[in-house]
């Protein structure tokens, strides 16, 4: 998938957030706090294709049901649209 906004990812104080820079700091006012499962899927979304990658991606590494984490990366991709960063 394509990550329309310039947003570096950084571990502050065993928190994770993405900082948005240059342009995306116009439009992204602040920082967005990931947990765990978002990091997972932020960090596979440059190589993703769709959703079903994604959820892979959580399956992968989380013990979990795969329609609970179609829910989980459904919300994640939902809030990222709204933000105009996919």
């Amino acid at each position: 998938m394509k990550i329309k906004k310039n947003l570096i990812k950084r571990n502050i104080a065993g928190d994770v957030i993405l900082v948005p820079v240059g342009s995306a700091s116009l439009d992204i006012k602040g920082l967005i706090s990931l947990n765990e499962t978002a990091e997972v899927i932020w960090d596979a979304l440059p190589e993703a294709e769709d959703k079903a990658d994604l959820v892979k991606a959580v399956t992968d590494v989380y013990d979990v049901d795969a329609a609970i984490a179609e829910g989980d990366v459904g919300a994640f991709l939902e809030k990222l649209r709204e933000l105009d960063i996919i």
